[in-house]
């Protein structure tokens, strides 16, 4: 875990060393720049030192005739097996830095090197000699790059307050709220930033800077639309098993102390299990509790999974939050954001950081083997005819709105409520925060700047073709919320306590074959995960094996009604509040009273709405988002 910046055709001393300071949560234990000859072009790094403590691992990292310069944030896996294979090529390495084997790969491969890098990982590398920038970003999007391109400059960084710590000027893009809105996040290639753009998930980018020529193009694609695996079930649970096994080897790589998440879930407990089988030693696990709600607390299971494996257990519990922490995790993810598990996320991973500086998660399980229900649900409705489909929201609306949506009633109203709709507005319902609400939500004056329907319009790009609607939703999935979500919100809630976490279950090799596997290895009836339990059916204790999913949420519409409900009115029904520029206040109070009162669980659309009011005040003193808007209206 690191902090990188690049700035191409304006660098200065000054703003590489704000770079740096911003990002000095991601890498506390050293930090670096490098400028060009001329001062064109500027490069920063700040280090989390995991493999190779020494200053031979010290970035920004130059090659052999230092015309090659990289800033890297992440762990290349395959670095041995490249580092061989270039030594007998001619390169002689300075070090055991998983870095080098970027620099002395391009100086032997040039822009092919990102196709052999096996790890998760974001750079920028200066080529002097041709006046050209690479960088790249890993295939599932684990690490973040943003950047900004104007008046023939380019500048990059991990995060966005590097951006703005180097000159940028924070503002709104407003034609993004719907996005945030409708799902919780702005997915790549845009943010909610005006002018800054993300680099997406197994892209690559490339800027002369002669000729200011920004090229981006994909180095790699998602193989759940690619043809299946001819492999019979048996063999094919043997190799998910080997794979799964072997990306928790290549993981275990550190010099520094490692530990892991174990929630209790099916995913977490296999890595620990493999772990604990191949260090052949104690393994150091943590996991979360809730106070509120029970229904959310799996710290039982954690408990039975840690017993069985005889790791060193730690075990945390999360009472009502304040809202100082939202304030912080909108300040680490550089902006609004939708998923209340970022809160047990960051708490988690502070707690964590004051025993190991690396863990591995199982994370990307739900996502390579059909882990969730609406796949399902989705999937059965497509099999449904039209004709038959057509009265079940009438059936649905005949439930009434519940106290929880976690409960069965809620579930089900869910379900035959969108029964009807298109696949695209199915999977927002039941996934994001508005979906298709969206408009309603928005002034009239910002509605008529905005397109509104276009969040919903990118979800059914995605999910349109030919394949088997459960292929379809697998890549969807993959693409949008894994990368624009869940991949978001482990690196900002880890790398704001310099914690560095892997996740094998997203490992290259197992992600390329488990997205080729048939419907019918990754589910059975209403079992999720099929493959997955059947592979570890040995090593996974029993009820831990057979349950369902839970998922990492918190107890939000409990607090919201309690501890928080007071808070909860001053954040968003204040004649100050910033979001009701750019939203309907009686619409904002209608999902308060509509929450706070019991009728409806607005829970999560409530603490999108927090994050974008303490985001829209952190910029207020600066920019303000009213100006910003106010000179385009």
């Amino acid at each position: 875990m690191c902090g990188i910046f690049a700035a191409i055709g304006d660098a200065d001393d000054e703003g590489l060393t704000r770079a740096c300071e911003a990002l000095r949560h991601r890498g506390p234990d050293a930090h670096g720049t490098w400028r060009s000859d001329n001062s064109a072009v500027g490069l920063a790094h700040t280090r989390l030192a995991v493999i190779d403590l020494s200053e031979g691992g010290r970035q920004p990292m130059r090659g052999g005739d230092e015309q090659v310069v990289v800033t890297f944030n992440g762990e290349i896996y395959n670095h041995k097996a490249l580092q061989r294979e270039l030594e007998a090529r001619g390169h002689r390495f300075r070090s055991r830095s998983d870095t080098e084997a970027i620099v002395r790969g391009y100086e032997e491969w040039g822009d092919a090197v990102v196709e052999r890098l096996d790890g998760m990982f974001a750079f920028a590398l200066w080529d002097g000699r041709r006046r050209r920038l690479l960088a790249a970003r890993d295939r599932t999007g684990k690490k973040p790059l943003f950047y900004t391109h104007d008046h023939g400059a380019l500048r990059l960084a991990s995060e966005v307050k590097a951006l703005v710590a180097a000159g940028l000027t924070p503002r709104l893009d407003e034609s993004t709220l719907p996005f945030l809105l409708a799902f919780g996040y702005v997915p790549a290639p845009r943010s909610i930033y005006a002018g800054v753009a993300q680099l997406g998930p197994g892209e690559r980018l490339t800027f002369e800077l002669d000729k200011n020529s920004l090229q981006i193009a994909p180095y790699w694609q998602p193989p759940f639309r690619a043809p299946r695996t001819s492999d019979d079930y048996a063999t094919a649970t043997r190799r998910v098993r080997e794979l799964v096994v072997a990306a928790v080897e290549r993981r275990l790589e550190s010099d520094v102390p490692l530990g892991a998440f174990l929630s209790g879930g099916l995913d977490s407990t296999i890595v620990v299990g493999v772990m604990a089988k191949l260090l052949g030693r104690r393994v150091r696990t943590f996991s979360i509790g809730f106070s509120g709600d029970p229904r959310f607390d799996e710290t039982r299971y954690a408990r039975l999974a840690a017993e069985a494996f005889g790791t060193d257990h730690t075990e945390f519990r999360l009472e009502p939050t304040s809202f100082d922490l939202v304030d912080k995790l909108v300040w680490l993810h550089d902006g609004p954001f939708g998923d209340s598990s970022a809160i047990p996320t960051a708490t988690i991973s502070r707690l964590m950081r004051e025993h190991v500086t690396v863990a591995l998660s199982g994370d990307g399980g739900d996502e390579l083997f059909c882990g969730y229900l609406r796949f399902l649900a989705a999937e059965a409705l497509e099999r449904i005819p039209r004709a038959i489909r057509a009265p079940l929201p009438r059936l649905g609306a005949r439930i009434p709105g519940g106290y929880s949506q976690h409960s069965l009633a809620a579930r089900a109203r869910r379900f035959l409520l969108a029964a009807d709709t298109p696949l695209a507005v199915r999977i927002a319902r039941w996934s994001g925060a508005f979906a298709e609400a969206t408009p309603d939500l928005l002034r009239p004056e910002l509605r008529a700047r905005v397109d509104a329907d276009a969040p919903l319009r990118w979800y059914a790009n995605l999910l349109d073709g030919n394949e088997p609607a459960l292929q379809r939703l697998l890549d969807h999935n993959f693409r949008a919320y894994l990368a624009g979500d869940l991949q978001v919100k482990v690196d900002r809630c880890s790398a704001g306590q310099a914690l560095e976490v892997r996740a094998p279950l997203l490992d290259t090799a197992l992600v390329e074959y488990a997205g080729t596997l048939p419907g019918g290895y990754l589910r059975r009836a209403t079992t999720t995960k099929r493959i997955l339990r059947d592979a570890f059916a040995d090593l996974v204790p029993a009820p831990i094996l057979t349950r369902g999913k839970m998922g990492f949420g918190v107890p939000l519409a409990a607090w919201f009604r309690g501890d928080l409900a007071a808070t909860l009115r001053d954040r968003l029904l204040s004649p100050r509040a910033l979001l009701t520029d750019s939203l309907r206040p009686d619409a904002v109070r209608a999902l308060v009273d509509e929450h706070v009162a019991g009728r409806a669980d607005h829970a999560q659309r409530l603490f999108t709405l927090l994050t974008l009011e303490s985001w829209l005040a952190s910029l207020s003193a600066s920019a303000a988002p009213r100006l910003a808007m106010s000179e385009r209206a």
